[in-house]
């Protein structure tokens, strides 16, 4: 894959040192001058040279340890009402917390991240779950709640996908994605599956064509779906709700914008349906467009053509019943490389020696990271209109992507979560690929960065002190798990699955092994009790509740093209395979037992 485009441009010399000092190792430091010199940067600094892709970030290739780090931002945690114009900052004195954390006298190419906060390294001979589809983002069937949930004995996920056979490289998979789902028999332990998971892929959940009708009359030459999350409607029903983002690509012969990308939060209502051998779904009804970015709060494509609007995740909060919102990831509004920060964004203390002042930063390029977590709040019970709220908290300055974010609350702690890489972290920033969290006491709060003020839960082994290279074209000399693992999700129980993108040098496209962290108010640590070193069963994606639709799998029996069964005849077959997976029973209770099982996963 070749490098970013770049351009040369003409600076002051002052102005380049300037760039020089806040980006380090981008340029180097001269002696000033009033004549003018060519300066070869990167247009629009971090962009990714295609959607989805990792962008490059200029770095020296060792990178200089610094004389000390500012304190963090304080923070108080404090909730706010989810309607106040309100948002939160994770300033860069909060992220610089990161590289406080990096020992920078390790090994070059090892770990300098502390281990607690670090993903084990995953072994290159790891196992692929299809070998037709790549597989990368992945959510399960869930309640506004979390609850992770079967359907009538099968667990089932929802995973980003594309073909492996259509002519197009992993790394141009972003513009093909189709969401598929994969499932599995539940009940059944990690010991005895096979090494991949057991997931049998099921294809497509929409069929072509549906998911794009959304832009009909609106010019583009390719159309991709991107992360959301599914909703169980109704617990003991086969309605579903799939949250997702509808994307529409209109490139030239060399793949670059011929406008900018258009990207829709879209609701897809239909129904599951499963029998004794698999699992499909019902006919979807036509998707309905939710939320497009405002410019006011949400950057726009005509403000920035390398924008981020997606990853809906919606939930109920126990502190406003009846009411249901979604977080998604977004960038602050306004016109990319024209809108400053200001002292609220880098959130240094008075007279802190190491703080940076405002002209330094945004003339370091860190003016194109604007990244923020949105929240919207649902207008009608059918979750077919919804209504944008403030941001609940922004990264200007600090990154430019807060990807698939997710609320998860428990025990009246609220956690905001969400995934970015280090290369989309701004000038003067450094952090591993992983998965980053914020501390609070309601949905929109004085959000407090996990750990040490950082914001750092789970990162990959990473060197900090040596420069990140990317994914598709990995620097040899930095660890080679750096790039290992990303969209990470938290489960119910503090388990974490992810997909593998490039070990050693290896593309993965497969889900990676399930870990699991503790969370402690606004610390926490990687369980490396928990599996093998902490590197639990691959896919272990497991749901902690069952959904038992026992009418709707009587006639999923009947009506199955696999099963043209009457009435009578479906019932009988239900219970001869039920009975098939186990001892004869002769009773009445005994077959209804039965039954129970094998629509929780027991009775195998």
């Amino acid at each position: 894959m070749s490098q970013s485009r770049q351009d040369t441009v003409t600076y002051p010399f002052r102005l380049a040192a300037l760039l020089a000092t806040a980006s380090v190792g981008l340029l180097q430091t001269a002696a000033a001058q009033t004549t003018t010199h060519s300066v070869s940067v990167m247009r629009d600094l971090q962009r990714p040279s295609a959607p989805g892709m990792m962008p490059r970030k200029p770095m020296a290739q060792r990178i200089p340890v610094e004389p000390g780090f500012p304190a963090p931002t304080l923070h108080s945690g404090t909730a706010h009402d989810p309607y106040e114009n309100y948002t939160a900052r994770w300033t860069r004195a909060d992220a610089r917390q990161i590289k406080g954390m990096s020992n920078p006298n390790v090994t070059p190419g090892t770990n300098s991240m502390p281990a607690s906060l670090t993903m084990p390294a995953i072994p290159a001979n790891f196992p692929v779950m299809n070998p037709y589809v790549w597989v990368w983002d992945t959510w399960p069937l869930t309640d506004a709640h979390g609850n992770q949930y079967s359907y009538n004995g099968w667990d089932v996920i929802f995973c980003l996908t594309a073909r492996k056979d259509a002519g197009y490289t992993f790394d141009d998979r972003h513009v093909h994605a189709r969401i598929g789902f994969f499932y599995r028999r539940s009940g059944i332990p990690a010991s005895k599956r096979p090494v991949g998971g057991g997931w049998v892929y099921g294809g497509n959940v929409f069929p072509d064509g549906q998911s794009d009708a959304i832009y009909a009359g609106t010019p583009h030459n390719l159309h991709a779906e991107w992360s959301g999350s599914t909703r169980v409607a109704s617990i003991g029903k086969d309605q579903i709700n799939i949250f997702y983002t509808s994307l529409a690509f209109n490139h030239d012969v060399n793949g670059a914008n011929i406008t900018a990308p258009v990207a829709t939060i879209v609701i897809a209502k239909g129904s599951i349906h499963a029998d004794l051998d698999h699992v499909w779904f019902g006919t979807f009804q036509p998707h309905v467009p939710l939320l497009v970015p405002d410019g006011t709060f949400y950057q726009t494509g005509a403000q920035n053509q390398y924008f981020s609007f997606r990853d809906p995740y919606t939930f109920e909060d126990p502190a406003n019943p009846g009411k249901t919102f979604m977080v998604f990831e977004g960038n602050s509004a306004g016109v990319r490389g024209d809108t400053p920060c200001n002292a609220s964004d880098l959130g240094y203390r008075p007279n802190d020696p190491y703080a940076e002042s405002v002209d330094q930063v945004n003339t370091s390029g860190a003016i194109f990271q604007r990244a923020n977590i949105g929240l919207a709040v649902a207008e009608k019970p059918d979750l077919t209109k919804w209504k944008f709220l403030p941001p609940l908290i922004s990264g200007n300055c600090v990154n430019d992507q807060t990807e698939r974010p997710q609320m998860y609350i428990k025990d009246s702690r609220y956690y905001l979560l969400t995934i970015s890489h280090r290369t989309t972290f701004a000038a003067g920033i450094d952090g591993p690929d992983g998965e980053y969290g914020f501390y609070g006491k309601g949905i929109r709060s004085d959000w407090v960065p996990l750990n040490n003020n950082s914001g750092l839960m789970l990162g990959n082994p990473t060197d900090l002190n040596t420069a990140a290279g990317t994914d598709f074209d990995p620097n040899p000399q930095q660890n080679p798990n750096a790039f290992q693992t990303y969209s990470h999700y938290l489960m119910p129980g503090g388990k974490v699955e992810s997909f593998i993108d490039t070990i050693q040098g290896l593309r993965g496209g497969t889900l990676a092994p399930t870990v699991q962290v503790s969370l402690n108010g606004p610390n926490t640590f990687l369980n490396y009790a928990y599996g093998q070193s902490g590197l639990g069963a691959y896919a272990n994606i497991t749901p902690n509740k069952a959904n038992i639709d026992f009418p709707g799998f009587l006639l999923d029996v009947q009506y199955a093209e696999e099963h043209p069964y009457t009435p009578d005849a479906a019932t009988a077959a239900l219970l001869y395979g039920i009975n098939s997976r186990n001892s004869k029973a002769s009773t009445t209770a005994e077959i209804e037992q039965k039954a129970t099982d094998f629509l929780i996963g027991h009775g195998l």
